[in-house]
């Protein structure tokens, strides 16, 4: 009984924490390697790959934590996915030190107006796609607790 009563349970050590950021960010930066090695940049282009990543990132860890904070405290569970899924696997995935490396090289390397415009367009994307995904969640969580299914859903 004392497993199910929250006075008594557990709460996981600061080291399981880390633990779970530590694997998620290996998961994350894993994936990333493996897109930025297949999609490899060409030099004095807009690096695509990067900018991708830290765009579908930014969206993902904007809904992420939205939902969560919307189903309960920052506590259980809840922190395990925050910290595992968003600061680990999330944050392994974007790279701001890939992309500040990118934006020195084109703007060092003869592409300066290519370089201020990826600097400039990652940095606002990424705050839209972080809002974006905050919205989604937001509106799903809205409708949800409206007792609306998505369209599409089976009965």
């Amino acid at each position: 009984m004392g497993a199910l009563n929250p006075a008594t349970r557990r709460r996981p050590s600061l080291v399981a924490l880390a633990g779970l950021v530590a694997l998620g960010g290996a998961v994350g930066a894993t994936v990333r390697a493996l897109l930025e090695h297949v999609l490899a940049p060409v030099p004095g282009s807009w690096p695509w790959t990067t900018f991708a990543i830290n765009v579908v990132g930014s969206f993902a860890l904007g809904a992420l934590l939205e939902t969560l904070v919307r189903s309960g405290p920052d506590s259980g569970w809840r922190r395990g996915v925050r910290l595992g899924c968003g600061t680990g696997v999330l944050g392994g995935f974007t790279t701001y030190s890939t992309f500040v490396v990118e934006a020195e090289r084109l703007l060092t390397g003869g592409h300066a107006p290519l370089g201020v415009a990826y600097a400039l367009v990652s940095v606002v994307v990424g705050i839209g796609a972080a809002c974006a995904g905050i919205a989604l969640a937001a509106a799903r969580a809205r409708r949800r607790r409206a007792g609306v299914r998505p369209e599409g859903a089976g009965a």
